[in-house]
C-alpha cells in the first residue's frame, strides 16, 4: 500500500489501494470495518515513526521513552511498569537496563518488600524528559493541526473503544 489517499463523496479520507484490494478479500461485501481497522494500523505506524524519529535521535527507544515518562511520576516496581505500560516484565527489565546505562533511571530497595525493588528516575531522567517535553508537544501539535479538541477527545475514546473490544474478545477466544 503506498498510503495515497482519495477523499470519497461526503469528503472522507479513504485508500484507494486498500479498497480495491479489500473489495476483493471479501469478494464484493462491505469493506467499511476492514478499512477502518487498515486505516488505525496506517495512523499507528505514522505516530510510531514519528515518536521513533524523536526518541532514536536522542538515544532511546519509544518503550523506554514511555516508562521514563511513567516514572517522572512515581517510582514502581518491575510488575506495576509492565502493567501499565501493557508489556511483559522481561521487557520492561530491558527498558530499565537501557534506562539504566543512559543515566536517566536506577533500581533501588523496595523498602516494603526486600525480596523486590523499585525502579527511580534520575535527576539526568527527568532532565532529559525535560528537554524532550517541548518538542515532542510541537510534534504532536503538527501532526493533530486542524483537529478540533473535541475531534481528539473522540478519537481518543474511539480508539480506546477498540482496545477496550478487543480484550473482551482475546478473552472471550482464550474461554473457549
Amino acid at each position: 500500500m503506498n498510503d495515497v489517499f482519495a477523499r470519497d463523496p461526503n469528503d472522507l479520507l479513504y485508500s484507494p489501494d486498500t479498497r480495491g484490494a479489500l473489495a476483493g478479500f471479501t469478494r464484493g461485501e462491505d469493506t467499511g470495518v476492514l478499512e477502518a481497522a487498515a486505516a488505525v494500523r496506517v495512523a499507528a505506524r505514522s505516530l510510531d515513526q514519528l515518536r521513533a524519529h524523536g526518541t532514536d535521535s536522542r538515544g532511546l527507544s519509544p518503550g523506554a521513552l514511555d516508562l521514563l515518562i511513567r516514572l517522572s511520576s512515581a517510582e514502581a516496581n518491575i510488575k506495576d511498569l509492565a502493567a501499565s505500560a501493557g508489556v511483559s516484565s522481561r521487557n520492561v527489565t530491558g527498558l530499565v537496563d537501557t534506562l539504566e546505562r543512559a543515566g536517566h533511571a536506577v533500581r533501588v530497595p523496595d523498602p516494603r518488600d526486600r525480596r523486590s525493588v523499585l525502579v527511580r528516575i534520575t535527576d539526568d531522567g527527568r532532565t532529559w524528559l525535560e528537554e524532550f517535553r517541548r518538542p515532542s508537544q510541537l510534534a504532536m501539535a503538527a501532526l493533530f493541526r486542524g483537529f478540533t479538541a473535541a475531534e481528539t477527545t473522540q478519537l481518543r475514546h474511539l480508539c480506546l473503544r477498540l482496545a477496550e473490544n478487543q480484550q473482551h474478545l482475546a478473552r472471550y477466544l482464550e474461554d473457549r
